[in-house]
């Protein structure tokens, strides 16, 4: 299980940090994402780490601004956001992927899903 926590509402320029913590089971051998959906678009890929080889990819749209992480002792993945825009604005959802050993933005890719948590940006 993913439970993400973290989000809200900020004003543009802000920045937030996204969290997700799995339970029932280790991320250590998992490609780990965090994927947006806006209202009336597609889910996309923000961010991806590798646990297996600690490659980082990220979207163009968040390079510079956002950063992932990963806490293995707490078994919790991290978002860093920072200047924060309105097209920002979606439901944050972070998803796992057993076994993979590159990082992935394709939704397609995972297996376990996360709530997700929801971020508005608007002043």
């Amino acid at each position: 299980q993913l439970v993400e926590s973290g989000g809200g509402l900020v004003q543009p320029g802000g920045s937030l940090r996204l969290s997700c913590a799995a339970s029932g089971f280790t991320l250590e051998y998992y490609t780990i994402g965090w994927f947006r959906q806006a209202p009336g678009k597609e889910r996309e890929g923000v961010s991806s780490i590798s646990n297996d080889s600690g490659d980082i990819a990220y979207a163009d749209s968040v390079k510079g601004r956002f950063t992932i992480s990963l806490d293995n002792a707490k078994n919790t993945i991290y978002l860093q956001m920072n200047s924060l825009k309105p097209e920002d604005t979606a439901v944050y959802y972070c998803a796992a992927d057993e076994g993979a050993v590159v990082p992935s933005l394709f939704p397609n890719d995972y297996d376990t899903w996360g709530q997700g948590t929801a971020v508005t940006v608007s002043s």
